[in-house]
């Protein structure tokens, strides 16, 4: 695709509208605040293509499943994350005639998406079919610090007529998903009021009964003056309150609207306390006003950039594309509220229903381990621990015994996706819950959490794959039949080594825990092995598995196979596919995708990530070697692995090819896909390039291990890590590693192999990567 977005240090710019881009820059330039958000929809009306979108964080619904037909254990229902109340709103009139961009001839455009202080802010010039010429510009927030809050100041100047400008700030709950299975609205009216000067509006989902409250408010300046609107017309409709103003004009005259809005859920007031609470929070707001707004978002982004900002020098493309990630992250998840986790498109779109997929334990625990407080991604690991009991009534669903299986969809615990060779069959997103808790402990050396909450996921999860592996005598080892790995290009194979290799894996840890727990915690071990009824025979069996597991594997390539059979297939590097081919999902049958030998994402190579501990560089050298020259990376999550395993083995411009791949996916629709919203849990993927990748960042026996290289495109990079309580920001150029404590809390590290403390409000240098090689 044409790059149309500027190239900005701190800022997403576009400079001219074009309808046919407008969907993807919706997406883009999404704002939010891990509570609300929405897409970078426009206040006034707007004719043309677009995916009109506005969203709570954990309302959902539970759309009936649709399939050609039924199987035994399909889910009922495929969640989605639900587009509610439009807020935004705010038509505009000139005498007669509906200001609507897809109508008008455009001038003078720009939208820019400031990260640095949470703003989106655009401005034109319009050209009405009857010849009224209009400029436009607005900015909107929505507020980090108020997470019930939104704001706009939005103005209006006629620049060759005099007239009546017809003002109308509303919202409307009269929506429906894009990808609604049904073609059904999912809401229902509950109550509204309309007044002259704002109103309030209350939606209820046909099920699951979840309620939201909006509220607005507005005032309008016209020349520095404020307008009084007694006299405004109030309209309800069905969802549907507003307010109508008419303002009369000269040419020149600029007239302001500010319009407050406040959003509220019954997932955290009762029933009859959403109208007052969201009164209460909307008239807060009103009397701060929206400059005071902006002066709190920029001070509580500014302590999110604290944490987490990453600064590349000599490459402005890089930079950008990194921010734009991390603002993602941040407004998408802040931690808060351990009932919400992290949809795959946040608050950018409705594709993948906006439900937890194993993304999370996978890409974004690393994001959140290192760049905020421990409690936000053990709120994360609560999540999956609260829905335990879930996991196990899916295992039980798909004819399982014992054990639990989490599922690959999920809004409140239960399996809500329908397609079979992944409900059923791609089971590894067990191993990626397993790991994130390994992670989570060894990360922060939190090994209580075991005893509180670890541990009964692990045996759950252990219970699962002794069951679900097979004994094959004739091997004298354990296989597992039917399933479908990381690389979702192959359905329904047998002894995927990925998971094969976590599955056994997670028995390894899970042994290793219980037995750390019986050694410092016996009477904590002693009551969870009667609560959880454990067996010696249990644990013998799974030592049994780990020791026989069969793993696939060439020995003449000295390569792991990704399943059964792999080398069967004809393996044509996807240098020699041509480009019309691509990308080969919207491109080629799914039969023939099947039968080829390309990949979509890492799926060996997930492994050697990992559990890069396990294995040597020329073991991962001749896998990578092998299978990336055949993957298609037509995942979001496949470029950020690839580069992480290129930038251990030294392969600079590969590393580099694929950091701007996963950091500029969504900037320069890579997949031409952005137009269904970001890949937001792939975006942790982007930081784990650069911090696991070119920074080489492990944690091994409680030190932080850094071996830092530059990929010699920039000058220098840093980034920041929260470490055991230490705030650390690491800079890393050609000739030495600076590591800068920001706190009075000493952290051990390890630099190229050397060890050094990093005493409080001190900083130690090491040499860098050109002159350590």
């Amino acid at each position: 695709m044409k790059q149309y977005l500027k190239i900005d240090e701190w800022s997403i710019i576009e400079e001219s509208f074009d309808p046919n881009t407008q969907e993807i820059s919706e997406s883009v330039f999404s704002i939010g605040n891990g509570y609300m958000g929405g897409r970078a929809n426009f206040e006034e009306q707007y004719s043309g293509h677009s995916l009109q979108g506005s969203y709570m964080a954990g309302v959902y619904y539970p759309d009936k499943t649709r399939v050609g037909w039924w199987k035994n254990g399909y889910p009922e229902y495929f969640a989605k994350v639900l587009n509610s109340t439009n807020w935004i709103g705010i038509n505009i009139d000139l005498d007669g005639t509906t200001l609507d961009l897809a109508a008008s001839t455009v001038g003078e455009f720009r939208r820019e998406l400031n990260m640095k202080e949470g703003t989106l802010s655009r401005s034109f010039t319009a050209t009405l079919p009857d010849g009224k010429e209009v400029k436009v510009e607005s900015i909107r927030i929505v507020s980090m610090a108020r997470h019930e809050i939104g704001a706009i100041r939005y103005s209006v100047t006629p620049l060759n007529f005099s007239g009546v400008l017809t003002v109308t700030p509303y919202l409307d709950g009269d929506i429906k998903n894009k990808d609604s299975n049904y073609d059904e609205k999912f809401w229902n009216e509950v109550e509204k009021k309309a007044a002259t000067d704002g109103g309030h509006l209350t939606l209820k989902t046909k099920k699951l009964d979840f309620h939201v409250t909006s509220a607005f408010a507005y005032d309008i300046v016209v020349n520095g003056e404020k307008l009084v609107t007694d006299e405004a017309e109030a309209i309800e409709q069905e969802k549907y309150v507003g307010s109508k103003v008419a303002v009369p004009v000269q040419s020149g005259d600029q007239v302001v609207i500010y319009k407050y809005a406040a959003n509220v859920t019954s997932r955290n007031y009762g029933l009859g306390q959403l109208v007052e609470a969201a009164q209460a929070a909307l008239q807060s707001a009103r009397e701060a006003g929206f400059v005071a707004l902006l002066t709190e978002q920029a001070a509580a982004w500014g302590e999110k950039w604290k944490e987490s900002d990453i600064i590349i020098e000599g490459d402005v493309s890089a930079q950008q594309g990194i921010r734009f990630n991390i603002f993602q992250l941040n407004q998408t998840y802040t931690g808060e509220d351990d009932r919400l986790n992290i949809g795959p498109k946040g608050f950018t779109g409705e594709k993948y229903g906006g439900s937890t997929y194993w993304d999370t334990e996978a890409y974004c625990v690393p994001f959140y381990l290192s760049t905020a407080d421990s409690s936000i991604s053990r709120n994360l690991l609560i999540y999956r621990y609260k829905h335990l009991e879930k996991a196990k009534e899916n295992a039980r669903k798909l004819g399982f015994k014992k054990g639990a299986l989490y599922p690959m969809v999920t809004m409140n615990g239960e399996e809500c996706h329908n397609e079979w060779e992944i409900t059923f069959e791609e089971i590894h997103r067990n191993g990626a819950i397993a790991y994130a808790i390994y992670n989570y402990v060894n990360y922060t050396g939190d090994k209580a959490y075991l005893g509180q909450y670890g541990l009964e996921v692990l045996v759950e999860i252990s219970r699962f794959w002794e069951e679900r592996v097979h004994y094959a005598q004739r091997k004298d080892q354990y296989v597992m039949l039917g399933v479908t790995g990381p690389n979702e290009y192959e359905n329904n194979v047998n002894n995927n080594w990925y998971t094969n290799r976590i599955a056994s894996w997670t028995m390894e840890y899970t042994l290793e825990s219980l037995a750390y727990l019986q050694e410092q915690e016996p009477a904590r071990y002693a009551e969870l092995a009667d609560k959880l009824d454990l067996q010696g025979s249990e644990t013998a069996k799974w030592q049994d598995i780990i020791a026989k597991m069969y793993y696939p594997a060439d020995e003449e390539l000295g390569i792991f196979l990704q399943q059964d059979g792999f080398l069967d297939k004809e393996i044509i590097p996807v240098k020699e596919v041509s480009p019309e081919n691509l990308p080969l999902n919207q491109k080629w049958s799914w039969d023939r995708i099947l039968r080829s030998c390309y990949i979509k994402q890492a799926d060996v190579l997930q492994g050697l990530y990992f559990l890069g501990d396990r294995y040597d560089l020329d073991t991962k050298k001749r896998n990578f070697d092998f299978y990336e020259p055949i993957t298609v990376h037509e995942s979001s999550l496949s470029p950020c692995i690839h580069s992480i395993l290129a930038s251990e083995l030294g392969y600079k411009d590969k590393a580099y090819e694929m950091y701007l791949r996963t950091s500029r996916l969504d900037l320069d629709n890579y997949n031409n896909d952005t137009e269904d919203g970001c890949h937001t849990t792939s975006m942790a993927g982007t930081w784990m390039s650069i911090v696991h990748g070119f920074g080489g960042l492990r944690v091994q026996e409680d030190r932080l291990i850094l071996n830092p290289s530059n990929p010699g495109h920039w000058t220098s990079y840093s980034f920041k890590i929260m470490f055991r309580g230490a705030r650390l920001k690491v800079k890393v150029s050609d000739l030495q590693v600076t590591v800068v404590n920001e706190t009075d809390i000493p952290a051990a590290i390890t630099i190229h192999g050397k060890d050094y403390t990093v005493n409080g409000l001190s900083s130690v240098t090491a040499e860098g990567s050109s002159v350590t090689a």
